[in-house]
């Protein structure tokens, strides 16, 4: 496993999994290994893309088209990510190890990680640094794709004490509630809609209300393993985020975000913690939505 100064235990070592890759490949559906991206938007990064190279046993999950509903501009529904799991061979009781690459490691592998705790699955985790520190130290590739025997997968939920939407946001700001801005300096004063290269999604540019700033790298080391449970807590306490408060996350989709919902949530125990998965999409395109933009205070 990972580091062990964790609230829970959802981390796993490059080294861990390598010990596992015969369960990863197995038929048998208790162990099940997904490699979770964007291609649009990893494409211009060092990520290797799947068909180049992953983890044996290794399955792939498109962000966009197969974790979300591109009708509705959501999540999957209930029915839509059980059936997406029983045809990949992964039932509810299976322990699911998620990974990823792109600009920022397992940018939508944790988005994943968050969907499945959405739907209330038990066992899931993610490899801490994801693709790219896979690939860095030199772990086994293979451009093999596996294939599983469709299983019955039995979603639960939805638990939404982890999903904040825009009334909950419209609250956060009367009541005081953080919010965490995850996006780059420039988004989040105005200068920039969107990161660099990317569509920009939203009309106006700035921030919520009252967030704090506090941009996705900064929880990563430079090899984009997790800081430990101590410099995180700082990183929070700095800009008065604690654990004796309800949060909010969000970013320009939601998948950033997710990272400090990670963060603050499965790392550092935070009771409370929702992601707002509409994010600045959302609410940079709303009518009359307050926003502010310029350096936080």
């Amino acid at each position: 496993m990972a580091q062990q100064d964790y609230a829970n235990d959802v981390l796993v070592s490059a080294d861990w999994v390598e010990d596992h890759l015969g369960e990863f490949q197995s038929d048998d559906p208790a162990y099940r290994l997904l490699e979770v991206n964007n291609p649009t938007v990893t494409a211009d990064s060092e990520y290797t893309p799947y068909e180049e190279g992953h983890i044996p046993g290794g399955q792939f999950f498109h962000w966009e088209e197969d974790l979300s509903d591109q009708t509705t501009r959501d999540i999957l529904d209930k029915d839509a990510f059980a059936e997406l799991n029983a045809s990949h061979g992964i039932t509810e009781d299976s322990t699911v190890v998620l990974y990823g690459g792109g600009r920022v490691p397992n940018w939508f592998a944790l988005f994943a990680y968050w969907e499945y705790k959405y739907f209330g699955h038990e066992d899931v985790r993610v490899i801490d640094g994801g693709k790219p520190y896979w690939v860095a130290n030199d772990y086994p590739l293979t451009t093999e794709e596996p294939e599983f025997t469709p299983q019955e997968y039995n979603a639960r939920g939805p638990y939404e004490g982890i999903r904040a939407y825009k009334d909950d946001v419209d609250q956060a700001i009367k009541g005081g509630i953080p919010l965490v801005d995850v996006r780059s300096p420039e988004e989040f004063t105005g200068e920039l809609i969107a990161p660099e290269g990317l569509q920009e999604t939203a009309q106006r540019g700035g921030h919520i209300p009252g967030a704090k700033s506090v941009p996705t790298t900064t929880v990563l080391r430079e090899d984009g393993r997790f800081k430990s449970a101590e410099e995180l807590r700082q990183i929070y306490e700095d800009v008065d985020v604690t654990e004796d408060q309800s949060v909010i996350t969000y970013c320009r989709v939601g998948e950033r975000s997710s990272i400090a919902w990670f963060a603050l949530h499965e790392l550092l125990g935070f009771d409370d913690v929702e992601n707002y998965d509409g994010s600045w999409t959302e609410w940079g395109n709303l009518i009359r939505s307050p926003i502010e933009t310029g350096e936080a205070e």
